[in-house]
């Protein structure tokens, strides 16, 4: 393992409206999943050799001490950038340890992975539930073992991950899915579309935040384009994508419309929340009031 330099690690996010989360946390940085739709892989943000995971030097001090300086708890988020819980983390151990100091330091969690490593950890989430909000974002595209063999091959199948929640929730941890990228000429269908929905449901997830498109730029464009052409070789997949939206950034399925009514009808059938608001509002349900008395006293 290779470890770089930072000066700090928990940072204040600008904009709070994305599931509630008030700070930003990442330890590793690179990511081995090797799924071919990543956004992070895009120029813009500026990581070498993005396949190779590096961790951060003394990253459990810097986060002890960024803890401690903030003068107002809030939920913390990680995943955002690179997967906590990559095959390292099973030796290394620095998500654990980093959240074991959210909770000494009264903090809540938010954690988006697509392995399924982090059932590891419940008995941590369970400690910070206790006093602050949990929200476990599990990031799956498609109900397929196979498809996603192909167009995610470092991660925990969809079946593991589908297990995972139904485990998180069997003790009362907060805990649903990512929907997106949702894969135009793949994943945009509607035996997809229901099929992960009911799966979901049949899991106990809480939660599904959906995005019926994907996003395309620069090196990111052409290194999907590459393994398109490698894995769906008869498909002509990439001359679909061109016809269809050229060099545009966003990517909305052509079916968008179609496939988001009938995935909400699907969701209010099944009882599972879809809308951000109404994510936000349910993850933190009666913590507001308990922090609020605490800082009134």
């Amino acid at each position: 393992m290779e470890y770089i330099s930072a000066k700090t690690i928990v940072t204040k996010t600008k904009d709070s409206r994305w599931f509630g989360i008030d700070y930003n946390m990442n330890i590793y940085k690179g990511c081995c999943h090797g799924c071919i739709y990543c956004d992070s892989r895009s120029d813009c943000y500026q990581i070498e050799d993005f396949d190779r995971v590096r961790a951060k030097k003394d990253a459990l001090r810097i986060i002890r001490d960024d803890l401690r300086r903030k003068v107002k708890t809030g939920v913390v988020g990680t995943g955002a950038m690179s997967d906590p819980y990559n095959p390292f983390e099973k030796e290394l151990t620095l998500t654990r340890h980093a959240l074991e100091l959210v909770d000494a330091y009264g903090f809540g969690m938010a954690i988006a992975t697509k392995s399924d490593l982090m059932v590891r950890d419940m008995d941590i989430l369970e400690s910070i539930k206790d006093h602050s909000p949990v929200l476990c974002k599990i990031t799956i595209t498609t109900a397929d073992d196979s498809l996603a063999k192909k167009i995610e091959p470092g991660v925990s199948l969809p079946s593991r991950r589908f297990d995972m929640i139904s485990r998180l929730n069997s003790r009362g941890i907060f805990a649903g899915i990512l929907l997106m990228p949702v894969l135009p000429f793949l994943e945009d269908n509607e035996d997809n579309t229901l099929s992960l929905v009911r799966r979901a449901h049949e899991a106990g997830a809480r939660f599904i935040y959906g995005m019926m498109g994907m996003t395309l730029r620069g090196n990111q464009r052409e290194w999907y384009f590459a393994c398109l052409e490698r894995l769906f070789p008869d498909k002509n997949l990439k001359e679909q994508y061109m016809k269809t939206y050229g060099n545009q950034y966003q990517c909305p399925s052509p079916r968008a419309k179609k496939l988001w009514k009938l995935f909400s009808e699907e969701c209010e059938r099944c009882g599972i929340l879809y809308n951000m608001k109404d994510i936000i509002s349910a993850y933190k349900r009666n913590y507001e009031v308990t922090q609020l008395n605490m800082f009134d006293g």
